[in-house]
């Protein structure tokens, strides 16, 4: 599962993470299929640099052409100017294999929580930083979880 292999991989590689997107509303307890793996990490360079290398370690390559220490010292210009949300990583062996760390969110302000995922301890977004971060995004599948992350409050 390649959840689990992102988290090892970014454990071993010292990396605070936490994962938002379809997976954090699963593991929040909603009904929810996805594919990809979403994290938040801290807006720290070194984060940036360990994160790169976790999953480049896993086979992983960032779709664009850019390095974590690009990433990191653009990230601004991405955002604003280039409307790059997240820095995608694919698996060029395994295409369905899509990590995307989120650049519009510094785990630093948000809360994590831990779950056990086939014993493992994974770090996902609280209930409420999940929904604010839904809540901020115009797409209908992001609206639809919302509505069922509320129902678990």
């Amino acid at each position: 599962m390649l959840l689990l292999r992102v988290i090892r991989a970014l454990n071993e590689a010292r990396v605070p993470y936490a994962v938002v997107g379809g997976y954090a509303v699963a593991l929040h307890g909603a009904v929810r299929g996805t594919v990809d793996v979403d994290l938040v990490i801290r807006f720290k360079a070194v984060d940036f640099q360990r994160t790169e290398r976790a999953l480049v370690s896993l086979g992983l390559q960032s779709r664009l052409p850019i390095t974590a220490a690009e990433v990191f010292q653009f990230r601004e210009e991405y955002l604003q100017n280039r409307n790059l949300r997240a820095w995608t990583f694919i698996n060029p062996a395994r295409p369905s294999e899509i990590v995307d760390v989120i650049l519009s969110e510094d785990l630093a302000g948000m809360k994590v929580k831990r779950v056990r995922v086939q014993g493992e301890s994974v770090r996902i977004a609280s209930l409420q930083d999940l929904i604010r971060m839904k809540e901020k995004s115009a797409r209908a599948q992001d609206r639809e979880d919302v509505v069922a992350l509320k129902r678990l409050r």
